[in-house]
């Protein structure tokens, strides 16, 4: 399975960003760490392993870029408003210099997003921002509100990137021709997130498939399962 390690000064971040991508040729996922996770987490934990059937049939390549919650949403050393704009700044760099590597090296035009917990959160929100550039979204565990890390501030940034306030409004006709699912455990912590997102969908009439497993825990060893059999529906 090929790997190749990438860094670069990003303009958006005002600062180096790095990334691991897997595999030559196929669609194009972009797999987001869980919360304050790096590039290399997928790999550690042995989500990449699991997917390595995908690569070496050359179905998939999977861009894995960095987080940088620990400077925005869970930053409690700065001042709220600072970091929901900090992740506004994250979201335009993943938007012009990941995405958009993506869709040039794999003339794919639009893209795969997953993420596990956290790295749900990521998907989501950036897959309902911009409808039109991705296809898939596969959110593990996700969690969609992130009111609870910003101390009851709230302002445009906040809203535009809380997938729960702003999605009864998105009318972007892209989300309705878009693969949706959320997957979640049984006893898991975030299976009420998951439930309520799953009801504004349906509310909209938005196709998607909420995937409750059942005797399953918020855990690495399920999503290690989950991702790899939510990658075989990809048409």
């Amino acid at each position: 399975m090929t790997e190749n390690y990438y860094k670069w000064h990003s303009p958006y971040l005002g600062k180096d960003f790095e990334m691991l991508v897997f595999g030559d040729e196929g669609y194009p996922l972009i797999l987001f760490p869980t919360s304050m996770g790096r590039h290399y987490e997928s790999k550690d934990r042995g989500l990449i392993e699991s997917l390595r059937w995908f690569v070496d049939q050359q179905l998939v390549r999977i861009y894995c870029p960095d987080s940088i919650d620990h400077h925005s949403w869970y930053n409690r050393h700065i001042p709220p408003a600072a970091r929901a704009y900090n992740h506004t700044r994250y979201d335009q760099a993943l938007l012009h210099e990941v995405l958009e590597r993506a869709v040039q090296e794999t003339g794919v035009q639009r893209v795969a997003v997953a993420g596990c917990s956290f790295g749900g959160y990521h998907a989501a929100n950036f897959a309902f921002r911009y409808p039109e550039k991705v296809s898939y979204l596969f959110s593990l565990s996700g969690t969609f509100d992130i009111r609870f890390r910003l101390d009851g501030h709230y302002d445009d940034n906040v809203y535009f990137h809380n997938p729960v306030d702003y999605m009864p409004d998105n009318k972007a006709a892209a989300l309705w021709r878009m693969g949706i699912i959320l997957g979640v455990a049984e006893h898991d912590v975030a299976r009420a997130q998951n439930e309520h997102l799953s009801a504004i969908l349906a509310n909209k009439q938005i196709s998607h498939w909420l995937d409750v497993r059942p005797n399953a825990v918020h855990d690495w060893s399920w999503w290690k399962e989950m991702l790899p059999y939510y990658l075989s529906l990809i048409k």
